[in-house]
């Protein structure tokens, strides 16, 4: 290849030569017989032909053209095994060279009893600590070893546990990933050490206000579960230790509750390697998910400052619901807002709802954002905004009014089609990670016992109609409304007012 690119410089060159040097001692004539008679580097790259150029269109010889990729590439099935003890193994192959495997747990914050508050947080930054098997030094040796690359995460409802590496060392991922899940040594100075930066993490989400309004209104709009906080309370975290996440694993950490999910993997080669690791895990009955009931609510925390922050948030269904699920998604997306600064480039956000009706109209508003969380049986959505204080009442009452302008019919076909679009081009470039296929495989089939095909979830989005979100929207805010504020909320409205402007 360099070779004969190098043939074709030289060819160049001499062109340029001929072209454009005289010949020594020429007349004037000669040289302008020359040079009207032999086509010039000018002349080549305006399309004039020279006699000494190969055509473009000939091809090279020695060099052979891969066949050309197929117009469309089938996904691989998603193949399943449920173990004797109930324990789930799925995974789909993919030509990627790497592969992500991941251990899902259906064990969040909202299985934590009074006394457990705060586990799942303190099991999350445990992760890939000391095993009973190897020592941290010795499992992060192992780690670096094959080029791989761990995480863990800890939500209200499943917790996850993966590891990403060439697909070569499947049987070094798996036996590390199981190892650190199923054997965790909790020794005392490494809990210790965690705990001090946990200490650290809680006192700096204060400083996060839309996150701390988040966990807020959680624990203010339900009671039950899911009222049980995210991250572990202050109170709690001179009670956790090692003991108590032993007997917290032991109730909840069984095979029936428990997923093995992998993207990139032969599904022969991870049953064989795995199952061993599992099947002895105890057989135990999966137990019923610890009921919520949205009641809606109020939080403030007066903090003073030049800023004032709020949350008003309603009730939707879970994804159990699934058209109404991907209802709110999709309301979400179309709603859109952001910051007056927007972080993520130029114009990122601008065509959505509330950033072209709210941001671009008021300067006082510094951010107006939609949210969701949704879980299985319920969720959440609502819009965020920080503004300043003497701004704070019209700035509620702006959000109110572009919900009930969206439940009134207001929205338009242009504005439903980008919320779609946007929808699902999200959705499917998130599915082109690896790590993120091999977790929607495993949260999917502790959900719903399977994973659904993402056609089914476009189609979904596909069918819906501008009547759809209206008729949405008018019933999510006629329930009872959850509202936080935060910063200086001396000027935020009562409750009640608030709620009233959504009627």
């Amino acid at each position: 290849m360099y070779r004969t690119a190098a043939s074709r410089a030289r060819a160049l060159k001499g062109v340029l030569t001929r072209s454009l040097r005289p010949a020594r001692y020429a007349s004037s004539s000669a040289v302008a017989a020359t040079s009207s008679s032999t086509p010039g580097y000018l002349s080549w790259l305006s399309g004039g032909s020279g006699a000494s150029l190969t055509s473009l269109d000939m091809p090279l010889q020695g060099v052979s053209l891969p066949p050309p990729l197929a117009d469309k590439v089938e996904p691989s099935k998603l193949k399943i095994t449920t173990l004797p003890n109930g324990l789930k193994i799925a995974s789909e192959t993919s030509p990627n060279p790497a592969a992500s495997i991941g251990l899902y747990v259906d064990c969040g914050s909202i299985y934590e009893a009074p006394y457990f508050h705060g586990a799942t947080h303190l099991l999350e930054r445990m992760a890939f600590k000391s095993t009973l098997n190897r020592t941290h030094f010795r499992l992060v040796r192992e780690i670096e070893a094959i080029g791989g690359n761990t995480s863990a995460s800890a939500s209200r409802e499943q917790m996850s546990y993966t590891i990403d590496a060439l697909k070569t060392y499947v049987p070094e991922m798996v036996e590390v990933l199981i190892d650190s899940v199923r054997n965790p040594a909790f020794l005392d100075w490494e809990v210790n050490e965690e705990l001090r930066k946990m200490k650290v993490e809680v006192a700096e989400l204060a400083k996060n206000p839309m996150g701390f309004l988040l966990e807020a209104i959680h624990s203010a709009g339900y009671s039950g579960a899911l009222a049980s906080p995210l991250y572990a309370p202050e109170s709690a975290l001179d009670k956790l230790n090692g003991e108590l996440l032993e007997d917290f694993m032991t109730e909840n950490f069984t095979a029936a509750r428990m997923v093995l999910a992998a993207s990139g993997v032969e599904h022969e080669e991870l049953l064989k390697v795995a199952e061993p690791l599992v099947s002895d895990l105890p057989n135990v009955p999966r137990q019923v998910e610890p009921k919520s009931q949205y009641v809606g609510g109020d939080f403030r925390q007066h903090t003073g400052g030049e800023a004032t922050h709020f949350a008003v948030a309603f009730e939707v269904p879970g994804w159990n619901n699934e058209k109404e699920a991907v209802t709110a998604t999709v309301l979400q997306m179309l709603m859109g807002g952001g910051g007056s600064f927007s972080a993520g480039g130029p114009g990122k956000g601008m065509h959505s709802w509330l950033y072209r009706r709210v941001l671009n109209e008021y300067q006082e508003v510094q951010s107006c954002t939609a949210f969701t969380s949704i879980f299985n049986n319920t969720g959440l959505f609502g819009i965020y905004g920080c503004s300043s204080p003497e701004f704070a009442a019209k700035a509620i009452e702006l959000a109110a009014k572009e919900l009930k302008d969206v439940a009134g019919g207001k929205v338009n076909q242009a504005h439903l089609d980008r919320a779609k679009a946007a929808t699902k081009s999200a959705v499917l470039m998130n599915l082109e990670s690896r790590m993120i296929a091999a977790e929607d495989i495993g949260r999917q089939i502790l959900t719903y016992g399977e994973r659904k095909p993402v056609d089914q979830f476009l189609k979904t989005v596909d069918q819906l109609t501008l009547k759809d979100i209206a008729d949405f929207t008018s019933k999510v805010i006629s329930k009872p409304l959850t509202m936080g504020a935060f910063g200086d909320v001396l000027a935020v409205p009562s409750y009640d007012t608030i709620s009233s402007k959504f009627r």
